[in-house]
């Protein structure tokens, strides 16, 4: 194994990855040698991720749709067998409990739990062949506690958690692990919307509406990208092969 790039031979699926923690992690992966399929809905946005790097790959998919899925990763599985998956598309939605509807309900678990138990279905063949597997969930804080008015989100990423744990007892023996990172408030796109939305919604300043974000956080500031594709980094390398079915928080303190 080449000690500069660990990952080399090695070929990583990645949801999620035109943006944000997806995109950090697509980046750190191919940086630690591996082959790379990026998998998201905007493909442009895809496309000019994987125009940085030649040994990456994009391909179109909505998770959340099961034929997709079974197209997505068939495409993959052409280029090589897949080693690495990093379920990482999600979304969230907010609204207090008795105004979320059945359809909220019904979105967030399409997205933060059934898209990764299928991408996790149709990656585990090829992992179970080679004898060798990595499959790490990117879940949330909301996944290790609760948090009011976004009842429908921390229910699906507590299934996450859950799901991560019961695959990765089923997986023990066969040279696979699944783990889940679970970030903190996190420097991207959707945490802009959530502050947008507190501002909306409340009328308070981008400032107070941050604060109220990272205030639980003992570090008082926003998670980078890059601090969760480390963490994802380390699960995939050769060090953590003794790790499955933990749930690992990246987030200043705030979970203990």
């Amino acid at each position: 194994m080449d000690a500069e790039l660990p990952l080399a031979g090695r070929h990583a699926v990645i949801t999620g990855a035109s943006r944000g923690i997806g995109a950090a992690i697509a980046t750190r992966l191919a940086g630690m040698g591996a082959q790379t399929t990026l998998i998201g809905r905007d493909r442009r946005a895809l496309e000019r991720q994987a125009s940085g790097d030649r040994n990456a790959r994009a391909v179109v998919c909505d998770v959340t749709d099961p034929v997709e899925v079974e197209r997505a990763f068939a495409e993959a599985r052409e280029r090589m067998p897949i080693a690495i998956l990093i379920n990482n598309a999600g979304a969230a939605e907010s609204a207090p409990f008795q105004k979320t509807s059945d359809a909220m309900l019904e979105r967030m678990l399409a997205v933060n739990l059934g898209a990764a138990f299928r991408c996790a279905r149709a990656a585990l063949p090829s992992m179970i062949e080679t004898g060798w597997g990595r499959i790490v969930n990117i879940a949330s804080i909301a996944g290790l506690r609760g948090y009011p008015y976004v009842t429908a989100y921390v229910a699906a990423k507590h299934a996450l958690v859950g799901f991560t744990r019961a695959l990765a007892m089923e997986t023990a023996r066969k040279g696979i692990t699944v783990n889940a990172v679970c970030p903190g408030y996190t420097d991207t796109e959707l945490v802009r919307n959530s502050v947008a939305t507190i501002v909306a919604k409340t009328g308070r300043s981008e400032s107070e509406a941050l604060h109220e974000l990272i205030r639980h956080n003992p570090q008082a500031r926003l998670i980078r990208p890059e601090e969760v594709a480390d963490a994802v980094a380390w699960l995939c390398g050769p060090g953590a092969d003794s790790i499955t079915g933990q749930a690992i928080a990246v987030a200043g303190g705030e979970i203990m």
